[in-house]
């Protein structure tokens, strides 16, 4: 990387330092094997918090807004590290797997909410440093500044207490607490077998299936790490939040702005977990206020466009959310206030075009929309009573067509028709795109990596530690493979054994496809429906195998991605590749086991409401519901279904359709260079036509004011502001919010086995909370 120059004004303080910056940086400048700022001492460089760095600046000495993927590994980013820094201490295993069992358990609870939500990196994060600074101050060691705790200098004691709470330690208990977290594929699958088949999985085979789908992406995730994490090009923007705030709880502690920085996160966290007491518990109305709904309480259809308060209630056009649980990231790759503004846009553009279609489509009846519920999961009836799909198998679970002939066959609610056709047609959209925009880049880095080149400087940073040797990750692979291969046969899912194989092979070759959206913008596309469908043509009248081909052909390239976005995580933050494998293998496997735990706590306490159409605003199955009603329609009917002239037969034809939609939008850029085609994302667009089928839909409108005030007004107008502020604020309300939601959980939730709701006010009233005609009644 070429060495920063800059012109500056003679009258100018700040330019002053931006020249005596340049001037130490350019002494550095022969090192052209390796980039310059990786050679170069941080300390020259500056910190993120700093009000003025060479770096940050333009030829006229005024900042510059954060714009490309070297404005992030470079501006927003420390390159400080410390490898004297111990990682395997009695802090990091004690709190890692500690607050791992936590975020399982958490993470599980979510799953089965009305809006499913991530558990958030940030919020464990938090949770982390708190404890891990209080056990730094309890635990004796031989740096303690307490007489009565110090103690010998040996390696037992360094073990226990090496002396402060370091970044290290921290990034470790992180991952591994994050890993945990990631809601296993495998909970839909034997949750639908208990709801829907009552059938009871054997708990060991359920338990050892769930590690082995955990970590068998391991062996792609070694794979794809040269192209899609060590390369600058991979940002993963969503986890900025994230580094910065490891930044600012670690690094420059002695530097007063970034003092600042902590008692602006600290301040902010607490605030937002006062105030989400008020939207998620006092006055649930806070969730989705539509003036609307207040003026017109008795409309269907006002409820259908405005409403959106409640789980499948409506669209919630013109509504605004005082929640930060629903308007913020909820702890995944999409938020506000650190997704690129272009992203955002092609998502919410979709939205419009799906509001549109919705209502058009239940307006026309097209489909019989108007014999089914508005927003629904389900399967019904051509009357629109729920579809018996126990009726038309038998008892192995394989399609009996004689009953089905009896039973008709089903149909879906017209909004979950349109979200499968969106959901199919992006994977052609996605697909296009990468050849069209990635497939150089990555072909480049590629090539360069065989030759073991490349010049990130984080990257650069990193080679002081050892690397993760590939046959490790091939290791876990071959023991997860035969263990996934051999379960299959133990738990009689009717997938046989090449069936699994098809469906790694799948995720293998989608990796690197999709995986490069979620690297560069922040959009982490599904296969599910691909998968589905493949499964249905391939295995035939057989639901539960479907369910597990899903599980290994979608579920495996998900994981992938969650363990490629860690390993980059370490990269930012500087954790030795070893330990972030260490920490991620320990992580799956603690939330494997902890997972099934809590689903069959949660079907034990909470069937019926589960079973429900709309449920309730603490519990709600729709999750296994969606899952289930796919594997119905792909796994026993795709033929009499999908295909061609058959009711649906026009979805699968979308993936071809799709295929299409970008190429107008790469003719147009190389026509109109400077007309900003390039920023128009169209699998996310596609995609995201179908976003309102599900859930609590108040958030949206809010949630694309706040990106267009912070990724548009914040990053080109406050630059300054926004690199030292913006991601940090992003990190405390979702932080805050999230440890709220925690607590609101087990206190009053019924997470804890008894719920105890507010009592009714104006703000928490019967029905639907934003007062809107609740149509399920």
């Amino acid at each position: 990387m070429a060495t920063i120059e800059r012109r500056a004004s003679d009258a100018s303080a700040v330019d002053e330092k931006a020249h005596a910056a340049d001037s130490s940086l350019s002494e550095k400048a022969e090192l052209d094997d390796i980039p310059t700022l990786a050679k170069a001492d941080p300390k020259e460089i500056g910190d993120v918090s700093e009000d003025v760095r060479a770096i940050d600046l333009d030829a006229s000495g005024h900042e510059r807004p954060i714009e490309t993927e070297q404005d992030y590994a470079l501006r927003l980013v420390s390159l400080d590290d410390d490898p004297s820094q111990p990682v395997h201490t009695f802090r990091t295993w004690f709190l890692g797997l500690g607050l791992a069992c936590f975020a399982a358990v958490l993470g599980e609870l979510f799953y089965f909410r009305p809006q499913t939500v991530q558990v958030s990196g940030l919020f464990l994060q938090v949770f982390a440093f708190i404890l891990g600074r209080s056990l730094e101050a309890v635990l004796p060691g031989p740096h303690q500044p307490v007489p009565k705790l110090r103690t010998a200098n040996t390696r037992f004691w360094r073990f226990i207490n090496p002396g402060p709470f370091n970044i290290k330690e921290h990034v470790a208990i992180s991952i591994m607490s994050t890993t945990a977290s990631d809601q296993a594929l495998a909970i839909s699958v034997f949750a639908a077998q208990d709801l829907y088949y009552h059938t009871t999985v054997n708990a060991a085979i359920a338990i050892f299936t769930l590690i082995a789908s955990q970590l068998i992406g391991y062996g792609l995730a070694g794979l794809a790490r040269d192209y899609l994490v060590y390369p600058t090009w991979a940002v993963y923007p969503f986890i900025m939040p994230q580094v910065q705030l490891f930044d600012a709880m670690h690094r420059g502690k002695g530097i007063f702005l970034q003092r600042k920085r902590r008692i602006f996160f600290w301040s902010v966290l607490v605030g937002i977990f006062v105030w989400e007491w008020f939207p998620e518990y006092i006055a649930p109305t806070l969730t989705g206020i539509s003036i609307i709904c207040l003026a017109d309480q008795k409309s269907a259809w006002v409820t259908r466009i405005f409403g959106g308060a409640a789980g499948n209630e409506g669209l919630g056009l013109f509504a605004i959310s005082l929640d930060w649980n629903y308007v913020g990231s909820g702890g995944g790759a999409i938020g506000s206030l650190f997704t690129p503004l272009a992203t955002q846009l092609s998502l919410y553009a979709g939205v419009v075009v799906c509001i549109v279609a919705f209502c058009a489509c239940y307006a026309r009846n097209v489909w019989h929309a108007q014999n089914f519920p508005f927003l629904s999961q389900l399967l019904f009836y051509e009357n629109g009573t729920e579809y018996d799909q126990l009726a038309i198998l038998n008892p192995d679970f394989s399609l009996n067509t004689t009953k089905l002939e009896q039973q008709g066959l089903p149909y879906y609610a017209a909004s979950q028709t349109l979200y499968q056709i969106s959901r199919t047609a992006y994977i052609g959209a996605a697909v296009t795109h990468f050849f069209l925009w990635h497939f150089k880049d990555v072909w480049r880095i590629v090539r360069k990596a065989r030759k073991g080149e490349c010049d990130d400087v984080h990257y650069q940073k990193m080679k002081v530690y050892k690397e993760v040797p590939l046959w490790w990750f091939g290791a876990i692979f071959v023991i997860t493979f035969a263990l996934g291969l051999g379960l299959l046969y133990a738990a009689k899912s009717g997938l046989p054994w090449w069936g699994f194989i098809v469906a790694l092979i799948f995720s293998t070759a989608f990796v690197p496809i999709l995986g490069s959206l979620y690297a560069t913008v922040g959009y982490q596309p599904s296969l599910q429906f691909l998968i589905q469908m493949v499964g249905g043509a391939m295995i035939p009248g057989r639901p539960v195998a479907n369910m597990y081909f899903t599980l290994y052909g979608y579920g495996t390239y998900q994981l992938t991605l969650n363990l490629l976005r860690d390993l980059k995580l370490g990269q930012y933050t500087k954790l030795p590749p070893r330990a972030t494998f260490i920490m991620q293998t320990v992580g799956g496997i603690v939330g494997g086991v902890l997972n099934y735990v809590v689903m069959k706590s949660v079907i034990a306490g909470n069937r019926e409401i589960l079973l429900a159409v709309q449920g309730t605003n603490v519990w709600s199955g729709q999750q296994v519901q969606s899952y289930n009603s796919n594997a119905i329609t792909w796994g026993a009917l795709a033929k009499p279904l999908y295909a061609p002239g058959a009711r649906y037969g026009f979805i699968p034809w979308m993936l071809i359709a799709g295929l299409a939609v970008p190429i107008p939008f790469w003719l147009a850029h190389r026509w109109w260079p400077r007309a900003g085609f390039n920023y128009v994302f169209t699998p996310v667009v596609v995609a995201e036509l179908g976003f309102l089928s599900v859930g609590i839909n108040s958030s949206w409108m809010t949630s694309l004011a706040l990106a267009v005030l912070s990724q548009w007004y914040l990053r080109k107008y406050r630059p300054r502001w926004f690199r030292k502020y913006n991601f940090l604020l992003s990190a405390a309300l979702d932080g805050g919010t999230q440890i709220m939601v925690f607590v609101y959980s087990f206190a009053v939730g019924g997470a804890s086995g008894t719920a105890t709701p507010f009592p009714n006010w104006a703000l928490n009233p019967k029905g639907n909370p934003d007062y809107c005609l609740r149509l399920s009644d």
